[in-house]
Order: structure tokens, then C-alpha cells, then sequence
């Protein structure tokens, strides 16, 4: 497909955002609906249960709650049914957890059995198994345990989402379980971040940096605020979540850019210097999310986050398509004008739908 070309696409969303700077309700709005008549118009090739397509699905539903129009959680029912309401076909890689979230959303809202039945069915058979093993990374590993951060995105909100539906704190009990066995593996407790997967521990970036990836940190990020989102109050670990939830939102807003972007190597930013949108969307997300429900101080988060919009609308193409998308990697990469991903689509609505909450007054 023919682009225009990253100038004029610049100049054109930089005229979109000029109206009113894209931070009010009706301009978000119209962002996030650009953004989500687009990706329907032109549908991804991944798999229709793939974490790719979860991810869109997930912001879907986000902006199906901030919008009066049906559409958008039509088009999530029209997906399940053609899914038949089935995860992913390996039961036991988190990629393949994801859809369920969706299908969890939906449940609350149409209580129609059919929408949960496989996903109970994989997520009781979990339930029974041991997650005992050594998170040392290998792709094999993948299929039985969550030994990469992005995981933690993937498959405990779900298994919270689950919980929230019916009432059943089993399937939190194994996101929670799940959740601290890979965070205490690869979360780094001096710099605040998660390494990827165990290969990136000894690895240093040009400057001599540790590894930290934009994407793989906002996936962890967002999956924090998730889960808090779907945990009672009176849930036993809660108050540990909040803790590592605040302890990474400080560390992550200072390794913003002045331009409002996450550049996907956190510690060396010059490295690979390019915006890339789907790690600064899901930052985004997180961090409005606390702000909305009281868990972050607004005045010194709230300008990290109008900054970080701004960078979202200025990478949206005049006909809805979000630019500068790292594409499917497990490390820091280079992006541009042009590169995008359903993943990107899903963070930027996930995003707009916090700061269109952000935006909204409060009542008195």
C-alpha cells in the first residue's frame, strides 16, 4: 500500500493535534476511533487468537467503554464467535492466554456461558500444574512456563480478568503465583526494570548499559495495572503489586524523552534513536491508569503522560494508521514512519482510553 511520505505524514498529524492538542475528550476520542476504524479496515495476518491480535482486542474493549457507538464490541463478539470462544492452540505458552481477557470483558457484560467454557476448561487444568521449573530461557521453556516479561502482559491479567468474571479467586491465585515466580527471576531490583528473558543479564548495550526494552517493560507495566484492575481490594498480595506498580512507574517516567517517546533501548536511548510507539503507548496506559484510580500523584505524573500523548497523535498517519511501531522482536529495535503493528494499534487505544478518563471531569 502507498504511503505518504514521513514529512507530510508528520506536518498532517501535526495539524490533526493543533486543533486542540489532541487532550480533550472529543480529540481523543476521534484519535482512538481513527486509530480502531483503520486496523479493522485493513485486518492483521497473525492468527486470530495470536497475543498480536489480543492486544488490539484488549484496547478494543477500552475504547468500547469510552465510546456510545456498538461497533467496536460487536466486532469483539464477531471475533469470538469466529474463535469459537478458544484460546490459543498451545496450552501452556502465555501468548496463548491472551484472547482470553477479551473473551472475560465480554462474559461480564453478556453472561452467555459459551463465551468462557474453553478458557475454565485450560485455566482449571493450569491450575493443577506445578510451574516448577527453572526460568533459564530457551524457546521450549515458553511452552510451559512464563520466562519472559512480556508474558506477564499476556496471561495473568487474563487468568485475573477470569477471576473478576466469575467470581472464582482460583484463577487469580495462579496469576498471582505465576506473576511472582517470573518477577523475582527477572525483575531487577537496583534499576527497577525487567530484563526480557534470562539471555539479556550479562548483556550490555552500546554505551555499556544493562538491556532494558521499552515494549518488553510497558507490557509488564500495563500488566500491572491489569491486574490491579481486576483484584479485589482485600486480595492478599495486593498491596505488593501497588508497591512494585510505583516503584517502576517512578523509574520509567524518568526515562522519558523531552520529545514525549520511550525509546525502545531504555538506558541508551541514542542507540537507537527513532520514536517507537507501542512501548511509549502502554507507558501511556499505565501511568493514566494510576492517575485515574488514585494510585499516582497527579501533578507529577499527569505532564508525563500529556507529553506521551502528544508523541502518540503525532505518529498517527492522516488516514488512522499508527506509525513507528517496533515490529516482533524480543529486544530493542529500529523503527519508522511507516512501521506498524496490530500490537501498536492496541496500546495507543488502551492509552487514549486512560487519558480520555484523564481528561474528564471529575465530579465535584
Amino acid at each position: 500500500m502507498r504511503r505518504a511520505c514521513p514529512a507530510i505524514v508528520l506536518v498532517c498529524a501535526l495539524a490533526i493535534a493543533s486543533e486542540s492538542s489532541g487532550q480533550d475528550r472529543d480529540s481523543i476520542l476521534r484519535i482512538m476511533t481513527s486509530a480502531a476504524d483503520w486496523q479493522l479496515a485493513h485486518p492483521s495476518e497473525h492468527a486470530p487468537d495470536d497475543w498480536t491480535q489480543a492486544a488490539f482486542y484488549t484496547g478494543m474493549m477500552a475504547l468500547a467503554q469510552s465510546t456510545d457507538d456498538p461497533k467496536y464490541a460487536a466486532a469483539m463478539r464477531a471475533m469470538g464467535e469466529r474463535n469459537r470462544w478458544r484460546p490459543g492452540p498451545r496450552p501452556g505458552h502465555a501468548d496463548d492466554h491472551a484472547v482470553v481477557a477479551t473473551y472475560a470483558a465480554l462474559y461480564k457484560i453478556d453472561k452467555d456461558p459459551r463465551q468462557l467454557a474453553p478458557s475454565l476448561a485450560l485455566f482449571n487444568f493450569l491450575a493443577g500444574l506445578k510451574f516448577d521449573e527453572p526460568l533459564a530461557f530457551d524457546n521450549n521453556l515458553t511452552n510451559r512456563e512464563l520466562a519472559w516479561c512480556d508474558a506477564l502482559f499476556m496471561s495473568p491479567p487474563a487468568m485475573a480478568a477470569v477471576s473478576a468474571a466469575t467470581g472464582d479467586r482460583k484463577y487469580l491465585d495462579l496469576a498471582n503465583r505465576l506473576w511472582w515466580k517470573t518477577t523475582s527471576y527477572l525483575y531487577d531490583r537496583g534499576e527497577h526494570l525487567y530484563y526480557r528473558d534470562s539471555r539479556y543479564f550479562e548483556m550490555r548495550d552500546k554505551n555499556g548499559k544493562k538491556v532494558f526494552w521499552s515494549r518488553g517493560n510497558g507490557w509488564v507495566l500495563a500488566g500491572l495495572a491489569r491486574m490491579l484492575s481486576e483484584m479485589p481490594e482485600d486480595y492478599s498480595d495486593r498491596a505488593r503489586y501497588l508497591s512494585l506498580y510505583r516503584e517502576m512507574s517512578e523509574r520509567v517516567v524518568s526515562l522519558q524523552s523531552a520529545d514525549g517517546y520511550w525509546r525502545s533501548s531504555l538506558l541508551d536511548p541514542d542507540s537507537r534513536p527513532n520514536p517507537e510507539t507501542s512501548g511509549t503507548g502502554l507507558f501511556i496506559y499505565a501511568l493514566a491508569w494510576g492517575i485515574n484510580n488514585g494510585m499516582l500523584p497527579r501533578a507529577t505524573y499527569e505532564p508525563h503522560v500529556r507529553r506521551g500523548w502528544d508523541a502518540m497523535v503525532k505518529s498517527l498517519h492522516p488516514d488512522g494508521m499508527l506509525g513507528w511501531v517496533q515490529r516482533i522482536g524480543t529486544e530493542p529495535g529500529a523503527t519508522t514512519a511507516d512501521t506498524t503493528e496490530v500490537y501498536g494499534t492496541g496500546a495507543l487505544l488502551l492509552a487514549g482510553s486512560e487519558v480520555w478518563r484523564m481528561a474528564t471531569p471529575r465530579r465535584p
